[in-house]
C-alpha cells in the first residue's frame, strides 16, 4: 500500500518554462508529486516557435503529439509529427522541435529514468530562441 496522496496537477499550476524556446510545464515531476521513475510534461509550441536542439544522457524522451504539426530533427534529419503520433527518442539522441504550422501545437512528454541530479538530465546544444531579425541581418 502507499503512503504518498493523491496530488492531480492542473496546466495553471506549473509556470511556464520559455528557457529553451516554447512553454514547457513539467507537471508531474520528483517535486510536484514524488515522481521516482522519471517526468511528465506538456509542451506548448506557438506557430514558428521552436524548442532548441538538446539530448539527454541518461533518459529516453517519449513524446505524444496531441494537437498541431510538428518537424522534429533526430540527429539532425528532419521527422514530420502529427496529431495522435507518438516517438520515442533514445538516450543521447541530438532532438529539437519546431511548429510549422498555423496553430499552436500541443505535445505531451516524460522522460525516464531521472538523470543522478536534475542539472544533469538536459543538455542544450543550442539555444531554443529563433535569433530576431536585427542578429539574422548583422550575421550575414
Amino acid at each position: 500500500m502507499t503512503t504518498q496522496p493523491t496530488r492531480i496537477v492542473s496546466l495553471g499550476d506549473v509556470p511556464p518554462n520559455r528557457r529553451r524556446g516554447g512553454d514547457l510545464r513539467a507537471m508531474l515531476t520528483p517535486t510536484t508529486v514524488g515522481a521516482t521513475s522519471g517526468f511528465m510534461g506538456l509542451a506548448l509550441i506557438e506557430p514558428g516557435e521552436r524548442i532548441g536542439e538538446h539530448y539527454h544522457p541518461y533518459s529516453e524522451e517519449f513524446v505524444f503529439v496531441v494537437a498541431g504539426e510538428l518537424e522534429v530533427d533526430l540527429d539532425g534529419e528532419a521527422h514530420p509529427l502529427r496529431p495522435e503520433q507518438g516517438l520515442l527518442i533514445p538516450r543521447d539522441m541530438r532532438h529539437r522541435f519546431r511548429n510549422v504550422g498555423a496553430a499552436q501545437a500541443r505535445m505531451v512528454f516524460h522522460l525516464g529514468p531521472l538523470a543522478p541530479r536534475p542539472e544533469l538530465g538536459h543538455v542544450d546544444t543550442e539555444d531554443g530562441q529563433e535569433p530576431s531579425a536585427d542578429a539574422r541581418a548583422a550575421s550575414i
